[in-house]
């Protein structure tokens, strides 16, 4: 079968080569899958570079997250049928034709839901519903996001809409401001102009901003401090800059602001089973009813991985990059 193959840890464009690996054979509680579509995550080049939060043995096929249609059961497999449609999250080596997953992994999605909403159903949504919770905010505070164009960033915009909460989309191109807009965002502001300040002051109407989260890592961190509200919590979310957070001093003592890091699948550890199970109900059938849509900007093939790696760290892009198996 056809699969990405990571040799060596570095940068994508270097290390993801594709290869011919023999096809998996489930074993106990295991499922086989005809990988669809699977996108491509931030965490995913991460671990590529070796500087996520747990380093694969290698050589190793990455890929977190794909749909498909189930291609063979393993024993002891119950409630799970040949053919069958279905998402997995925290998979390993979904960047292939087939790949294994625990049956207990699979979540069963209609085939009304697009490839492209389905594919990226389950990681960036349930992270940025748990994000939410989190926050313990209510309906009318605000809270601002930069990186906002991307896929975590709309996901607050829309989730958050339902419940009352207002969000500001820090973003880093005019370009970027159209595009999230016309998806429906309505506080959006470019840190590229010179008054970007002045733009959120309108945006928000000088009201508070109460939470802040930092996808982007190095000084924007530090100029997400400088809209926080005194009281206020800066969430890290992401390094999309490769830099270390900095945060000026004077603004962290005299706010008495906090700084916290987030990281979903911890998260999704601590709140357990029952309460996950809920979140990714209420995901299914958002995307269902069309209210959670997900697009995808482009499809590689798997021979292309090293190249849609690249153009899915290409600044400007409005949506996910992802591989298909040809």
């Amino acid at each position: 079968m056809r699969a990405v193959v990571v040799e060596n840890f570095g940068e994508p464009k270097d290390v993801l080569t594709p290869a011919e690996r023999p096809t998996p054979e489930p074993g106990p509680g295991q499922v086989r899958i005809a990988m669809t579509l699977s996108p491509i995550h931030n965490h995913d080049l991460a671990i590529v570079r070796g500087v996520y939060g747990y380093k694969p043995p290698l050589p190793t096929v990455p890929g977190t997250e794909a749909v498909g249609r189930v291609d063979a059961v393993g024993p002891d497999v119950t409630g799970v049928s040949a053919g069958q449609r279905v998402v997995v999250r925290g998979a390993q080596g979904a960047w292939a034709e087939y790949f294994l997953a625990e049956a207990a992994q699979l979540i069963p999605v209609p085939d009304t839901i697009p490839d492209e909403t389905a594919a990226q159903l389950l990681s960036m949504p349930l992270s940025a519903l748990i994000l939410l919770d989190d926050l313990r905010v209510r309906a009318g505070d605000w809270i601002a996001v930069n990186a906002a164009n991307g896929a975590v960033g709309r996901l607050l915009n829309a989730l958050a809409a339902e419940r009352g909460v207002r969000v500001l989309n820090l973003v880093r191109s005019e370009a970027a401001v159209t595009a999230l807009r016309a998806s429906g965002a309505e506080a959006v502001v470019s840190t590229e102009a010179a008054d970007w300040r002045d733009a959120v002051t309108a945006a928000t109407g000088g009201a508070p901003i109460v939470r802040v989260i930092d996808q982007v890592g190095g000084p924007a961190g530090g100029e997400l401090l400088t809209l926080l509200a005194p009281g206020g919590e800066l969430i890290s979310f992401g390094a999309m800059s490769g830099e270390r957070l900095v945060l000026n001093t004077g603004a962290l003592i005299f706010k008495q602001a906090v700084v916290k890091g987030f990281w979903a699948a911890r998260r999704m550890e601590e709140i357990g089973r029952e309460a996950t199970v809920r979140l990714i109900g209420e995901l299914v059938a958002a995307a269902e009813r069309g209210v959670l849509r997900l697009d995808i900007e482009a499809a590689y093939p798997l021979a292309d991985a090293a190249e849609a790696a690249a153009a899915s760290e290409r600044p400007g892009r409005n949506a996910k990059i992802a591989l298909r198996p040809a």
